[in-house]
């Protein structure tokens, strides 16, 4: 019998993150010989622990006799993902040339002559911990496969798909192994291919901050971003994204010119690896409701490695405000106002040093008007840490210097701005910052056009990032609740609230519930404010209570441009966030999920009109509701609610009224 014929086990090291990137975990690994399925194709079947997701990876011949890899992918029988092509397309000529293979016989493209040897089954099931995030317990349940591929031509060349059937999804990665020659891998292309039922319909955007269109799949003719959430004429909801994306560059989606109902991959920029690599995995969620999509957005988490900070008692997710004037005396001014209203976090955004968008700026040295030094100590001794925001071009520059001297000043945190990521070069870069802020115990934000893909769960200094169009920029109500389904399903998002500003779109209690609906560890709160602005309104009481971390998070109701309503679970506190589109809408806040024979004392903040003296124009309200309650509210065109729900004892009960089945 030969080896193929076999049954064996083997273990596989974990290895380094950079040139030698994470292994799939493959205790028990049994692999399958192709004698033992001697008529038949060798082909990887593989199905989700409860069956939802099924997934297939199998090779046919094209016209010309090429061997061409393919794979489809079903959601509760239905058709997600139909034949697709998969692969690389790599370019090694020059590497094979310089270490002597220079007869080598050129495929028209690299997958052309690879053959598959044997297929390998497992399966895996742990929960672990999160330092924090929208859920405190995460599992991590999956069945996996692996597809191992070589050329018989002498090339030595060797390439294992790694696949995991999630019961939210299925995941997928190409796995070069150890090249006994050294040579380099070059990446000019991904092949990967995902090939829909007709009428498929996608909620594209073709940069992180851009306003959505909702297109059919075959008129998307521009790359467009991921998460891209698509609704399938079968009724699923799919969503395409990634993980694990610290040493690629960015990828994104474009209708392809030859193949109907099908979308391509799109590279940025060649990507040059050293073997043993694996490359980030693919995701394809499948789910009945849109909001599914984003309760089980943990996916992307469990496809990154665990922590690599051995302490983290210094990362501290809460709020944050900006200070606008970038002088002492404000500055004390905001720090005293944000110890009052429970934020812990002060920025001082840009122009803190000058010239801050330059090569010449000098982020050691402060503008002249700001006593560094006195801010730092003011706000330690009221509990508000400091913030610094850092421009691509002092960061280039100055990052291994400028990081240890932030530290010793006293700075919690360093938001990075104009970042640039999508070519190979500086998606390594920026990572590799984060690395270096957590040498030099130092939070981050990453602004501009970066979106996670689950790096926080290795590296939590990695607290948010922006990849959104956000408030500052006064997006309308409706472009709200297309957000949860799309952008939101990567990660968190600094979506930096704005309250008191005049060139709003949305009402008051709108940006109440935005705060809670937009995940993030670090919430920016009152971004272009100043405490001036701040006349005693009631409703602030809930920027006081929000919290900005969670045990449980669920989607109650919503469709992407339509509305959201959003439960998140803090202890025994239940935060709810309702969003309405421009239109606006009558909704319903059905309280089951609240603890049976518990009952709650429910701080209700909406929109009350001229009717309410104050400039916001919020209604508080403060009723009694339990498990069996169903509140309506009637949300205002471009509107919102936003409810805090705390256990009550018999006594303090008394206080205050049941709910009575009244319109809020």
């Amino acid at each position: 019998m030969s080896s193929q014929d076999e049954l064996f086990v083997f273990y596989r090291k974990t290895q380094e993150r950079r040139n030698m990137k994470n292994l799939s975990l493959t205790i028990g690994l049994w692999v399958l010989g192709a004698a033992m399925c001697a008529a038949e194709p060798i082909e990887l079947n593989l199905a989700s622990p409860e069956g939802t997701h099924h997934v297939r990876f199998y090779e046919t011949k094209s016209a010309s006799g090429a061997n061409k890899l393919c794979y489809e992918v079903n959601y509760n029988g239905k058709q997600v993902i139909k034949e697709s092509q998969a692969g690389l397309q790599l370019d090694n000529r020059v590497w094979e040339m310089a270490l002597g293979v220079r007869a080598l016989k050129q495929p028209q493209c690299w997958m052309d002559n690879l053959e598959v040897d044997s297929v390998a089954y497992g399966s895996h099931d742990t929960t672990w911990t999160p330092l924090y995030g929208e859920r405190s317990l995460v599992r991590d349940n999956y069945k996996w496969g692996t597809l191992y591929l070589s050329k018989k031509d002498g090339s030595n060349y060797r390439l294992n798909v790694e696949v995991r059937a999630y019961d939210e999804g299925i995941a997928f990665h190409y796995y070069f192994p150890e090249h006994p020659k050294a040579i380099f891998h070059k990446v000019v292309g991904d092949l990967t291919e995902y090939t829909f039922p007709a009428g498929t319909m996608a909620w594209t955007e073709q940069w992180a901050q851009a306003p959505f269109e909702y297109l059919d799949v075959d008129a998307i003719k521009k790359p467009v971003e991921r998460a891209l959430t698509l609704e399938l004429p079968n009724g699923v909801w799919t969503a395409l994204t990634d993980a694990d994306v610290d040493d690629w560059c960015l990828t994104k989606f474009q209708a392809s010119p030859e193949k109907r109902h099908t979308l391509t991959s799109v590279m940025y920029s060649p990507v040059d690896v050293v073997t043993y690599y694996a490359t980030p995995w693919k995701i394809i969620m499948a789910a009945d409701k849109p909001g599914q999509l984003l309760e089980h957005n943990y996916i992307i988490e469990n496809l990154n490695p665990p922590c690599e900070i051995k302490n983290t008692d210094w990362i501290k997710p809460g709020k944050i405000m900006r200070e606008t004037t970038l002088t002492t005396a404000q500055a004390l001014k905001t720090i005293d106002f944000c110890a009052a209203h429970r934020i812990p976090y002060m920025l001082f955004d840009w122009q803190w040093y000058m010239p801050c968008t330059s090569h010449d700026g000098d982020a050691t040295k402060v503008v002249s008007k700001l006593d560094m030094p006195k801010v730092v100590v003011y706000g330690k001794k009221k509990g508000v840490g400091i913030w610094l925001y850092v421009n691509q071009h002092a960061l280039q520059k100055q990052m291994k210097e400028l990081f240890p001297l932030l530290h010793k000043w006293g700075i919690v945190g360093v938001k990075s701005g104009f970042v640039q990521y999508a070519s190979h070069r500086w998606a390594t870069w920026l990572h590799d910052m984060v690395r270096l802020a957590a040498e030099n115990k130092l939070m981050m934000n990453i602004h501009d056009e970066f979106r996670p893909s689950g790096f926080s769960r290795t590296y939590p200094n990695l607290l948010t990032q922006e990849g959104i169009l956000g408030n500052e920029e006064f997006p309308d109500a409706t472009h709200s609740t297309i957000l949860p389904f799309t952008r939101m399903i990567n990660g968190a998002a600094d979506y930096t609230i704005c309250y008191f500003d005049k060139r709003l779109k949305n009402t008051h209690a709108h940006q109440l519930a935005a705060s809670l609906v937009f995940y993030s560890p670090l919430m920016t709160l009152f971004w272009y404010d100043t405490p001036d602005l701040y006349e005693g309104e009631p409703e602030m009481e809930w920027f006081e209570n929000l919290q900005t971390v969670f045990d449980e998070s669920h989607v109650l109701d919503g469709m992407p441009g339509k509305n959201v309503t959003m439960a998140r679970r803090h202890g025994k506190e239940w935060f709810v966030g309702m969003l309405t589109n421009n239109e606006g809408s009558t909704e319903k806040l059905n309280c089951n999920f609240l603890e049976k024979g518990q009952t709650y004392l429910a701080s209700v903040y909406t929109d009350g009109g001229e009717a309410v003296k104050t400039k916001t124009h919020v209604k508080c309200s403060y009723v009694l509701v339990k498990s069996d309650d169903v509140i309506t509210f009637n949300l205002k065109p471009r509107g919102g609610a936003a409810i805090r729900l705390v256990p009550v004892t018999e006594k303090d009960a008394k206080v205050y009224r049941p709910y009575l089945g009244e319109l809020f």
